[in-house]
C-alpha cells in the first residue's frame, strides 16, 4: 500500500509524489490549516501540546488523521503503512502523540528535514498507535519527510525504537519491509539495470524498484510542466489498478488517490483515480495567517465544481477534524 518518490530536477525544482493504496474509501478531503492553531496529541491527559508555527494544506484519512500534506515552507509529509512497526510503551516522563497526528506535528513545527530530524530524534514524546476505523487492527505507519532543498528522511518505529534514515538519496519509500531492507533489495536491482529487467508485480518491494529507477530515468529538468508530467508518470507507474487485490496479502490494495507536491512553486496536486481530471491548490493564494480559520475543500461528493484545474478558491470555513487517539 502506497509509494512515495522525490524528484530532484535541475536548479531547485523538487517534487514529491505519493500514491494512497487502501482497501476502502478513506473519505479524504483537503484541509487548509493556518498558523497559530492550538493542538494536542489526542492521547488523553498525557498528550503533547503545541501551537502550529506554519500553515499547511493536508489530505485527511477518515477525517481522523493527516495522511499527507505540505506546509508553507515547502516541507512535505507522507505517512505510509508499515506492518512491521512496533511503537514504544507509554512513557510516564514523556508526553504522547497519536500516530494520527504524527504527520501534522511535523508540518506544524518544521521548515526543513534537518530541523525535523534533529528535534524528532531527541524523542521528547512517545508516538502511540490507534485503531483503524472499521477494522480490527492498529495503524502501523512510517513517516517520510522531504523539503525544498531535496533533503529526505524516513522515520520508523521498530521493536519500540525510533530509526531515522536521513539522506538526500532516500528518494523512494513504499511499505514492507522496513526501510533498511528496501535499500538492500534495491541495490540488487541497481546492478541489473532498469532497462534490462524490472519486477512488475504490485508488491511493495517491486514498486520500490520501479519507482527508484524511473524517478531518476525521466528527464531531470527545471521546467515545471515537463517535471510535473514526469513525476505523474512515475507515481502512476507505481500505482495499483482500481479493483485489484492480492489474495492472502491484505496489505496490497488498490490505489485510491495520488498527490504531487511542487516544493518550489508551492503547488499541491490531488489526483483521484475515480476522476477524469486532476485538481490543485496554490499555497501562495491561501491565507495561513493566525487570524484565518481552518478551511476544507470537500471531495467526498466527487470532483469539485472546477472540473479539474485550480481549486484554490473552493475552500470553505470548517471546524478542524479531531485526531483519532489510542484506545
Amino acid at each position: 500500500m502506497c509509494t512515495r518518490v522525490v524528484y530532484l530536477g535541475e536548479g531547485d525544482r523538487v517534487i514529491t509524489a505519493r500514491s494512497m493504496d487502501w482497501n476502502v474509501d478513506l473519505g479524504t478531503n483537503i484541509w487548509l490549516f493556518p498558523r497559530g492553531m492550538k493542538r494536542d496529541g489526542a492521547a488523553g491527559p498525557h498528550s503533547i501540546t503545541w501551537t502550529s508555527r506554519y500553515g499547511s494544506v493536508v489530505s485527511s484519512a477518515y477525517e481522523l488523521a493527516t495522511a499527507d500534506g505540505m506546509n508553507e515552507k515547502g516541507l512535505v509529509a507522507n505517512a505510509l503503512w508499515l506492518v512491521e512497526s512496533r511503537y514504544p510503551d507509554p512513557h510516564e516522563r514523556r508526553p504522547t502523540l497519536s500516530i494520527a497526528a504524527w504527520a501534522q506535528y511535523a508540518l506544524d513545527n518544521f521548515a526543513t528535514v534537518a530541523e525535523a530530524v534533529r528535534e524528532l530524534s531527541a524523542e521528547t514524546f512517545t508516538v502511540a498507535t490507534s485503531t483503524v476505523p472499521g477494522q480490527e487492527r492498529d495503524a502501523t505507519m512510517h513517516l517520510a519527510l522531504s523539503d525544498s532543498s531535496g533533503d529526505s528522511a524516513i522515520f520508523e518505529y521498530l521493536d519500540g525504537e525510533l530509526t531515522v534514515h536521513h539522506d538526500r538519496s532516500y528518494q523512494v519509500m513504499t511499505n514492507s519491509p522496513p526501510y533498511a531492507q528496501q535499500l538492500a533489495i534495491n541495490s540488487y536491482w541497481d546492478e541489473i539495470g532498469g532497462t534490462v529487467m524490472m519486477p512488475g508485480t504490485n508488491r511493495a518491494a517491486d514498486r520500490y524498484v520501479r519507482a527508484s529507477f524511473y524517478v531518476n530515468a525521466v528527464p531531470q529538468v527545471e521546467d515545471r510542466t515537463i517535471a510535473t508530467a514526469a513525476v505523474f508518470g512515475v507515481i502512476r507507474n507505481a500505482s495499483v489498478p482500481y479493483g485489484i487485490t492480492t489474495p492472502g496479502q491484505p496489505n496490497i490494495s488498490s490505489t485510491r488517490w495520488r498527490t504531487v507536491a511542487d516544493h518550489k512553486d508551492g503547488r499541491y496536486y490531488f489526483d483521484s483515480v475515480l476522476w477524469p481530471s486532476v485538481i490543485w491548490v496554490d499555497l501562495s493564494d491561501l491565507d495561513f495567517s493566525e487570524s484565518a480559520s481552518p478551511q476544507k475543500l470537500d471531495l467526498t461528493g466527487g470532483l469539485p465544481p472546477a472540473q479539474g484545474g485550480d481549486a484554490s478558491a473552493l475552500f470553505e470555513p470548517a471546524a478542524p477534524f479531531p485526531f483519532a487517539g489510542p484506545e
